[in-house]
């Protein structure tokens, strides 16, 4: 069995454009509301969870950090939806992408290393990693789907890849 180091890049919305939305407010546009009290980022993010009569489900997820160095086991995509992350906290967090083989096979791995004020929007059929939190207990709020029919396929890797350090975010 071969043995890879993955290499972590910062997370920038052209580099993460093939495996779905980086969610961020830098450089978008905007508009006030309320009273000119609040500023509105619309639409950020493609939201894709109606097939088979999906419906959106608000979470908060509670991720403890991961040791480094990490391996990377296994990978899962969602044939029903997308899935959205967004740190709560201003936290860093890894995402773990691949990008599609023959016949849907798993192939090249990819690192990108979330600011802490970033968030990725996993377009569906996207292989990736398990939220990956670093440093300390996160919470991050998670859009995704509920509905009938199953959502979740899981795949182990036939490499051992492995992450053993991040460089600082931006």
């Amino acid at each position: 069995m071969a043995e890879l180091s993955l290499r972590v890049v910062p997370l920038e919305s052209m580099a993460f454009a093939p495996f779905g939305d980086v969610i961020e407010i830098a450089g978008r546009d905007s508009y006030w509301i309320n009273d000119h009290t609040c500023r509105r980022f619309n639409d950020l993010a493609r939201i894709d969870v109606a097939e088979n009569e999906g419906r959106p489900l608000l979470s908060v997820f509670e991720a403890s950090p991961r040791p480094l160095p990490f391996c990377i086991r296994s990978l899962e995509r969602h044939p029903l939806s997308s899935q959205a992350f967004f740190p709560l906290e201003g936290r860093p967090f890894l995402v773990v992408v691949a990008e599609r083989g023959a016949a849907d096979t798993i192939g090249a791995l990819h690192a990108f290393l979330s600011s802490g004020h970033q968030g990725v929007n996993y377009r569906r059929n996207t292989w990736h990693h398990a939220l990956i939190a670093i440093g300390e207990l996160s919470h991050f709020l998670v859009v995704d789907r509920g509905g009938p029919g199953e959502d979740c396929e899981e795949r182990a890797l036939e490499a051992v890849v492995w992450v053993t350090s991040i460089d600082s975010p931006r």
